[in-house]
């Protein structure tokens, strides 16, 4: 309760903090905008005219009962673009430099006095004052082109001077509060920047702990506390990855094993015995053949996937019958005397249906995902493909079984490369690549390929496909 009140006050100075701040610039640009006026040397407050036309006086002596103009006033007259008229006791010119012409020669007592309190008028603000030197006095009017107010201001002297040192004592312990409050936020700040900073080195350690989303900063604790999730979020999916990878590398070196070991013991037997009996020998023969075979599916498998991941291998769609590719590629599948107890399912919504596809590529990925249902099901489990068009100028193709069907867990891996779905009363047969090249295959074609599943009712595979159009 204790530091959560501190760190309230510490809000609380810093805003008053930012608050005064703002309000002293203001207040500083009011001040600049309304007591300073522009002069070629930059700005000036703008009593400065006053002070400019009472030391003028300097540039001015008499010789002789005559008054003289110092070139050096005339010239500081000529750098700020002023002009000037001297009037001797009785109000008449006796010199004038750059004045107007609209400008009378003499003046009245009256129109001198006035002068001191007259506003900018006709493009000018007028300045009085004089000048004496033995025993003759001259008025003289500078004219600036600056737009300056005149105001005289009436005080009780006495009052004041007693409320003067209160006033002092009051700026001191105003200034004086203003840097306590400076300094507390500079410090509250530094120690919100603080835990950011190590939050953000804790993030790179995996050693973050969440902050709670409160205060000035809580959506930058937000942010990091978002990070941290998809850190570790990313962290568990790499780990689950690795360890498929791994479990991956090992099943496929098993795999790569168990067909050696028979071709290598058959032809031992061939070539060391003298066999007569010509079953035997083919026998023999068959069984090496067929683990050539499957060895030589693993490597073609793990040659595809990584053609497709690099972009190597070679694409060649042309114009093609969906409808008769697929029907050729389900006859080739019920040819293989390896599922004559399946039954393939076949219907399309109309008699023909034209696609951009590589042919050969397209054909196996029919073939991986039909097949892995028959692998991973029971015997005699039932394949039906159908294919229909929908509004958006694409050709769907569902191939649905009527098999085990799997968990969401087993759903989430099932395109993985290091992913071999089965269910617990089969053997784990193929390579584990069969659907990722099947999915990588959908999708250099443009297409999509979705799967929906539910355990004792079976799968079914969605994959949209780009219709032809000429």
């Amino acid at each position: 309760m204790k530091k959560r009140s501190k760190n309230i006050v510490l809000r609380i100075s810093a805003v008053i903090s930012i608050l005064i701040l703002l309000l002293t610039a203001a207040l500083m640009g009011m001040v600049y905008y309304i007591f300073y006026i522009p002069e070629p040397e930059g700005l000036s407050l703008a009593s400065w005219p006053s002070i400019f036309t009472d030391n003028f006086a300097v540039w001015l002596d008499c010789e002789d009962g005559k008054l003289n103009v110092e070139a050096k006033g005339l010239t500081r007259l000529d750098e700020y673009g002023l002009w000037i008229q001297i009037v001797d006791e009785d109000g008449y010119e006796v010199f004038s430099h750059n004045k107007p012409e609209d400008y009378p020669n003499a003046y009245s007592p009256s129109e001198l006095i006035s002068f001191t309190k007259d506003n900018y008028d006709e493009n000018y603000t007028l300045f009085v004052s004089s000048f004496e030197d033995k025993g003759n006095c001259w008025n003289y009017i500078i004219g600036f082109p600056y737009a300056i107010g005149k105001y005289m201001l009436y005080y009780n002297g006495e009052n004041l001077g007693r409320l003067s040192p209160i006033v002092k004592t009051a700026m001191l312990a105003a200034l004086l509060g203003l840097i306590f409050l400076v300094i507390a936020a500079c410090f509250w700040l530094s120690h919100q920047l603080s835990k950011i900073s190590a939050g953000i080195k804790q993030l790179s350690l995996r050693t973050y702990e969440p902050i709670k989303e409160k205060g000035t900063f809580g959506e930058v604790y937000k942010a990091l506390n978002k990070m941290d999730d998809e850190i570790k979020h990313a962290d568990q999916l790499e780990a689950e990855s690795e360890q498929a990878r791994r479990e991956w590398i090992a099943n496929i070196t098993h795999d790569m094993k168990t067909p050696l070991s028979p071709i290598k013991g058959y032809a031992e037997i061939l070539s060391q015995e003298t066999l007569n009996d010509e079953a035997l020998i083919q026998e023999y023969a068959s069984i090496i053949l067929k683990n050539v075979n499957h060895t030589e599916k693993l490597i073609n498998d793990l040659k595809l996937t990584y053609q497709l991941e690099s972009g190597a291998l070679p694409f060649n769609p042309q114009e093609v019958s969906i409808i008769h590719s697929l029907r050729d590629c389900i006859i080739d599948i019920i040819n293989d005397p390896q599922f004559s107890e399946n039954d393939i399912e076949f219907v399309s919504s109309q008699p023909e249906m034209y696609a951009q596809i590589d042919e050969a590529l397209f054909r196996r990925a029919i073939q991986n995902i039909i097949i892995n249902a028959f692998m991973h099901n029971p015997p005699k489990t039932k394949v039906a493909v159908t294919v229909t068009e929908n509004d958006c100028e694409k050709i769907v193709i569902s191939i649905r079984d009527n098999g085990t069907g799997m968990d969401e867990e087993a759903l989430a891996k099932l395109f993985s490369r290091y992913y071999r779905g089965t269910n617990t009363e089969q053997k784990a047969e193929g390579s584990g690549l069969g659907l990722a090249i099947a999915k990588q295959i959908i999708q250099l074609h443009g297409g999509e390929i979705n799967v929906m599943s539910q355990l004792n009712e079976g799968t079914e595979f969605i994959l949209l496909i780009p219709k032809f159009t000429a």
